[in-house]
């Protein structure tokens, strides 16, 4: 993999707001979100200054600045009104006004500051007039509005004590206060005024690749493959610690996306690693250097959380990173492959490529594995408070956490988690999507326990509580979801900003093996809380009246997305008196494999004339049903791949002779809150005409 392409390809700039683009393997759209413009982040950022607010208020509140024995409320007017003066006239008339020795001290000031590079913008406010003669006793950091530049805020030519002359003698401290504000928007960060040596500096590194550990370059280099447009957008992402929602994640491109996470996470472990023992060696050096301050560790040591579906998932990306650091030694190994690889379960050759993929070796979903790295040493089982990467399912962690009810929850070891991976988050939303929300909602806390923490070492962020603004979250996906889209939009408020990237949708319905008629019946709904209840009134007032004449009409297959719905349409088919003549069967996720099989044969035989069958049974079974003439979706599947397996039953049938082409039939109901299933279903560019269209009924044939 030619990671040294990120920088010489000609990636698109972040700010241009997204855009789309094929790869040869699907078709992308992609939507940006600076942190840099108006998302909610930014704004929090604006309001309060950068990780520096508490430390800056109490400067302000511990400087004794004299102006007639404190600062009057006239350089506090001056504040809000200075948009009506020119800063050159301020600057002016502050300047003119200002003492020699003053000018003197301020003059050595801005030489110390140019030493080190580019000066600062800045403003200047007055408090010579003494028009007003009440004192405040401090300012309020948060009260400066700067439209233009969110930025930290700095006291210069300030004092803890009167200044002193160049003569000896003290200055009276009334002067003019300087509000140092650094413009951070990427546009100066990237092209502020650098020293020539910086500047060359920074260009070889980038010609040499050093934002990659030299250990993990060698590996990058080995692969000369080079990325096409979606995994040079997607590097390029990563690696600069940006937000992601990836919902376009296939099994073409699941090893490519697991290299790049592995050799971001790995170059993420090592960079830290490294800083830290050089920091280390420094500090035992300068033992007695009481201004040394070395903010380079968190309150806990792990800093990447890596949730995956199933514990033969782990393994894939385990062995990922080991292909890609390459340890000399690995403890515990035997015990990890006995424990997570091997599995003596054969799957049918009948089950579809991403059914193998998913259950293929060991599918168990109770899991969770620390990693632990030294220099030559990868340790399985780690400890978690001494673990770099720890490994799990959301039903693991959720459980090593504890319960809320219970004073015995431990959650400090995700104190100081820096990167999370959550990866086939389509296959997470099957189990139970409440563990993975539980589960971010207990990041970067503050610690309970100081679990040996040297908070000389910590940094600053953490100690503020801003560590949840600098967290990078890479969610990764095969299809785009509800529960998806509330977890990037709440738990993704990373500075460096965020992309969200999905398919470019043909229609789940087209391409089929047989020419069947397709019907999608909309009905109306006022808001989430009651669709599943405009939902249930359209199916037995419209649906279910049809399928209970006599003659009962035999085959009909009844796909319920939910376990609810499932259960309220079997106690309805079963309690009311419409329908008290009819058979049915059903099977569901929690049926038993007796049940199962019952159900199946008299639906074959035409004992049983309805089945109902759940998405989640669907999901973890991948039955092939037999006998089945028509298909009524209760709503529209999550994954568009179960549409075209559903409509299959109807051909197995027709090749059978079980039925006549035209007797076939798929009937799906919707609502507008089935926005994201319908584009899967019906395409991109058709599924909006199914929202505003006049009518109800969409027949395609």
């Amino acid at each position: 993999m030619a990671l040294d392409r990120q920088g010489k390809d000609g990636v698109r700039p972040y700010g241009a707001g997204g855009g789309s683009w094929a790869n040869g393997k699907g078709r992308f759209k992609a939507h940006t979100h600076s942190k840099n413009g108006h998302s909610k982040a930014n704004i929090e950022a604006r309001q309060k200054p950068r990780f520096a607010t508490s430390r800056v208020q109490e400067l302000l509140d511990n400087d004794s600045i004299e102006a007639s024995g404190s600062l009057s409320p006239e350089s506090n007017h001056s504040m809000s009104d200075s948009r009506d003066i020119s800063e050159e006239e301020e600057s002016r008339d502050s300047i003119a006004n200002t003492d020699k020795s003053y000018n003197m001290l301020l003059h050595s000031l801005e030489s110390n500051t140019q030493k080190g590079g580019p000066a600062p913008k800045k403003r200047k406010i007055s408090n010579e007039d003494s028009q007003h003669k009440e004192a405040i006793s401090g300012i309020d950091v948060d009260a400066v509005e700067e439209p233009e530049e969110t930025a930290t805020l700095e006291l210069e030519g300030v004092d803890d004590s009167e200044d002193e002359k160049p003569n000896g003698k003290k200055h009276s401290g009334a002067g003019t206060l300087e509000l140092t504000f650094e413009d951070t928007s990427p546009f100066n960060e990237h092209f502020n005024d650098r020293a020539e040596i910086e500047l060359a500096k920074a260009i070889r590194a980038v010609e040499n690749g050093k934002w990659l550990k030299a250990k993990l370059k060698v590996v990058a280099n080995e692969n000369s493959s080079p990325l096409d447009d979606l995994g040079v957008f997607l590097s390029s992402t990563i690696f600069n610690y940006r937000d992601v929602s990836f919902s376009g994640r296939t099994l073409n491109n699941a090893d490519t996306i697991r290299e790049l996470v592995g050799f971001h996470v790995l170059n993420h472990v090592f960079t830290t690693r490294d800083k830290v023992i050089k920091n280390n060696l420094k500090a035992s050096k300068n033992v007695d250097d009481d201004e040394l301050d070395l903010r380079d560790q968190g309150f806990t040591r792990p800093k990447v959380l890596i949730l995956l579906p199933t514990r033969q998932s782990c393994v894939k990306m385990i062995e990922k990173l080991i292909s890609i650091c390459r340890p000399e030694q690995q403890e515990n190994r035997k015990r990890f492959l006995e424990s997570y690889a091997e599995r003596d379960d054969i799957l049918s050759e009948t089950k579809p490529p991403d059914f193998k993929d998913l259950f293929g070796g060991n599918d168990d979903d109770l899991f969770r594995l620390g990693l632990k790295f030294t220099r030559k040493t990868l340790k399985y089982f780690a400890q978690f408070y001494s673990s770099d990467i720890i490994f799990a399912s959301p039903l693991g962690l959720r459980m090593a956490l504890g319960s809320e009810k219970t004073e015995k929850q431990d959650h400090d070891f995700l104190s100081s988690i820096e990167i999370v991976v959550v990866d086939q988050a389509d296959a997470l939303s099957m189990q139970n999507w409440d563990h993975v929300d539980f589960i971010f909602d207990k990041l970067n806390l503050q610690p309970r326990e100081a679990h040996g923490c040297d908070f000389s070492r910590v940094k600053s962020w953490y100690l503020d509580g801003h560590a949840r603004y600098l967290r990078q979250t890479i969610l990764l996906s095969a299809f785009n979801f509800p529960s998806l889209n509330r977890l990037f939009l709440h738990h993704t408020r990373n500075i460096g900003g965020s992309h969200k990237v999905s398919n470019v949708h043909d229609g789940a319905m087209f391409n089929l093996d047989l020419p069947c008629r397709q019907t999608f019946s909309r009905y109306n709904s006022n808001s989430p809380i009651s669709d599943p209840e405009d939902r249930f009134n359209f199916f037995i007032s419209a649906v279910l009246p049809p399928l209970t004449k006599a003659p009962v009409q035999h085959g009909t297959l009844i796909f319920l997305p939910l376990y609810a719905d499932f259960v309220r349409i079997r106690n309805h088919l079963t309690l009311s008196s419409s329908t008290q003549h009819i058979s049915f069967g059903s099977i569901s996720e929690y049926s038993s494999m007796r049940d199962v099989a019952r159900s199946r044969s008299h639906f074959y035989s035409g004992r049983h004339s309805l089945l109902l069958y759940t998405e989640r049974a669907h999901h973890f079974r991948r039955y092939h049903l037999k006998g089945v003439e028509r298909i009524i979706m209760y709503g529209l599947p999550e994954n568009p791949l179960f549409y075209k397996e559903l409509a299959g039953y109807l051909t197995s049938s027709i090749a059978e002779g079980k039925v006549d082409v035209g007797r076939t039939s798929i009937r799906s109901l919707f609502s507008k809150f089935d926005l994201l299933k319908a584009e899967r279903t019906v395409g991109t560019k058709r599924y909006l005409s199914l929202f505003s269209d006049q009518g109800d009924t969409f027949d395609f044939v």
